[in-house]
């Protein structure tokens, strides 16, 4: 029998150590989505943030590009078991975006094009952790793969980083989003294994 004291937060991240237990390094980049693929002209895209007081703040495709963009390359861990290792991107910070949005609010449900929700702590998208991204492996994002942006959370199990994103409504509380609400986790961290509430 074993037992877990009640600080265990899951196994620790050691340096070296790139795949979160569970999960199995792949090549391809596997294309998982919860309906069809939404196409999303770039002249009609926007994305607005939506704080708790009813404030409005509104991106057009132009407006995004004129914006500091980012090249990064992180991991990305599935969580129906797979992690891709060393994936580039290009996209726009989460700090940029709400570093001008005045709001108390602790959490956020994103929305997506095709009616796609999720919600994550609002701490999880600033200093440095979350981006808008459109551009992969020196491309424009493919549509598959959520362009013409999708946020990009790499902490969090996949389902978090929603494809063919469209907004951000700041809330006081925590809101599931749509795998959250069929009993998906409501953080998702890959280390300590978060893929179903109770986990």
């Amino acid at each position: 029998m074993t037992v877990i004291s009640p600080g265990f937060r899951g196994r620790p991240r050691t340096s070296g150590h790139r795949l979160p237990p569970g999960q199995y390094e792949t090549r391809d980049f596997p294309v998982l989505s919860a309906g069809p693929t939404p196409r999303v002209a770039r002249e009609d895209w926007e994305f607005t943030v939506t704080t708790e007081t009813g404030d409005r703040y509104r991106w057009t495709w132009g407006d995004l590009l004129s914006l500091p963009a980012e090249r990064f390359t992180v991991d990305l861990h599935c969580v129906t078991r797979w992690s891709k290792f060393g994936t580039s991107w290009e996209g726009v910070s989460l700090d940029v975006l709400l570093g001008t949005v005045q709001s108390a609010s602790d959490y956020a449900l994103v929305s997506a094009y095709g009616g796609y929700t999720t919600n994550l702590p609002l701490a999880d998208l600033l200093n440095g952790q979350a981006w808008i991204a459109h551009r992969y492996e020196g491309a424009d994002l493919p549509a598959e793969h959520g362009g013409p942006a999708r946020l990009l959370v790499p902490h969090l199990y996949l389902w978090k980083s929603a494809k063919w994103v469209r907004g951000i409504e700041l809330t006081a509380r925590s809101e599931p989003g749509f795998w959250e609400s069929v009993g998906y986790h409501d953080y998702g961290d890959p280390w300590r294994e978060q893929r179903y509430q109770g986990d």
